[in-house]
């Protein structure tokens, strides 16, 4: 007879009860999901002066409009009218899904300029405090990094926390795309570090990741986008423990990988808190979009891979020293975000996560967990290294690579 200590019931109300613990402790150090919504923003603005436009006579096209129907708009124009367009309404254009990409990084590089001359002023605004003064040190630094080199700035709102997307390769030429999905404590601020958590922060994941795959595929043309253009939440407080900034999230994203140009296939890197926001996505993906991969995930707001409703295959890995793994894998009254992808009745493939020492270290070089992001990213799925030792994980995949394999 089976005692009560052991039963799966009892589980679930141990899983409950902690889940519930949380919440209070959350609640009571004030954390609340309110806690850095942002009023009307720069890129609001220009959007704003955009829809009340003309060119030529005409007015211009709704600038939430289709990619496609966007598209057609801009091949309208000439080289002039589209630049034009950009140093008129920079925020606007160069946040266009559907604008061609060489425009939009130029039209960033202008807005990034005019962002970096208001914060010079605030850095002296006798108005604000030391603190706020050193803030906006903080920001026009970030700025012009940003604008440094020919750094390929894809999105972006520099308002508040910021949001930005920046593309490693070449976008528009590219045979196989990844886009990487970063999670909590991601912003302008955040999207780049110099020192030993470089490989953190989505700027850092995204080269390590190009470097990886160019690395297993030397003749495919690869781009990354490194994709902080969502509000992520800010510490591991309720905005980390429900869905709302997810689902924002998962809205952009779907708007992003819709916008991109050509017809190449595209994977996505969903870190911690990015794979709800994969998750939350997963039913409104492109088609091109072949492959989802979560590393170090809190759940995807299923309880399988089958209810993602998706036809991209599904990857799963997590370091053994992640300590996410003893968050509850339960979603109740939207807290949590339910199942454990790494659990076998999940139906991930799931990945070897070797070497990647704790919940920030999978884009580490040298790790198994980056190698199989970047064997996934150029499509060599027989090269990947599961978690078992059967290699079941690629098992049942077409593909030269997977049946060279087998």
């Amino acid at each position: 007879m089976t005692s009560f200590d052991s039963s799966p019931q009892l589980s679930v109300w141990r899983a409950l009860l902690a889940l519930a613990v949380v919440f209070v402790m959350l609640a009571t150090t004030g954390w609340t999901a309110l806690r850095h919504q942002r009023g009307a923003t720069a890129l609001q603005a220009s959007l704003t002066a955009w829809e009340h436009g003309h060119i030529n006579g005409h007015r211009l096209p709704d600038p939430h409009a289709t990619p496609a129907v966007l598209t057609r708009f801009f091949a309208s124009l000439t080289a002039e009218e589209r630049a034009r367009l950009a140093r008129r309404y920079p925020l606007a254009v160069g946040n266009m899904n559907g604008a061609p990409v060489s425009l939009r990084y130029r039209a960033n590089r202008l807005a990034l300029a005019e962002a970096r001359k208001v914060e010079r002023g605030r850095m002296h605004d006798s108005r604000l405090t030391p603190d706020g003064q050193r803030a906006a040190a903080r920001r026009m630094e970030r700025f012009g990094s940003l604008m440094s080199g020919n750094r390929k700035i894809l999105a972006l709102d520099p308002t508040g926390s910021g949001r930005v997307a920046e593309v490693f390769g070449d976008l528009a030429e590219a045979e196989r795309i990844s886009v990487v999905v970063p999670g909590v404590d991601t912003d302008l601020l955040t999207f780049q570090r110099t020192d030993r958590k470089k490989y953190s922060a989505p700027v850092g994941m995204a080269k390590a990741l190009y470097a990886a795959e160019r690395d297993a595929s030397p003749t495919t043309r690869t781009a990354v986008i490194a994709w902080a253009d969502y509000t992520a939440p800010d510490g591991l407080g309720i905005d980390s423990a429900t869905a709302m900034r997810a689902e924002d999230g998962a809205v952009r994203l779907t708007a992003l990988l819709r916008g991109l140009p050509g017809s190449s296939p595209v994977a996505l890197f969903c870190h911690s808190y990015g794979s709800v926001v994969c998750g939350l996505a997963a039913r409104t993906l492109p088609d091109r979009v072949e492959d989802v991969a979560v590393a170090a995930s809190p759940g995807m707001r299923v309880e399988n891979a089958s209810q993602l409703h998706t036809s991209a295959q599904v990857w799963a890995m997590r370091d053994a020293t992640d300590w996410v793994q003893d968050v509850p894998y339960l979603e109740v009254g939207g807290l949590g975000h339910g199942a454990d992808p790494m659990s076998s009745a999940f139906g991930a493939r799931v990945l070897s996560a070797e070497g990647a020492r704790g919940h920030s270290g999978y884009f580490e070089p040298g790790t198994a967990s980056l190698l199989n992001f970047a064997e996934i990213g150029v499509g060599a799925y027989g090269a990947v290294v599961c978690a078992d030792e059967d290699d079941t994980c690629w098992k049942g995949m077409s593909g030269p690579s997977a049946a060279g394999r087998a």
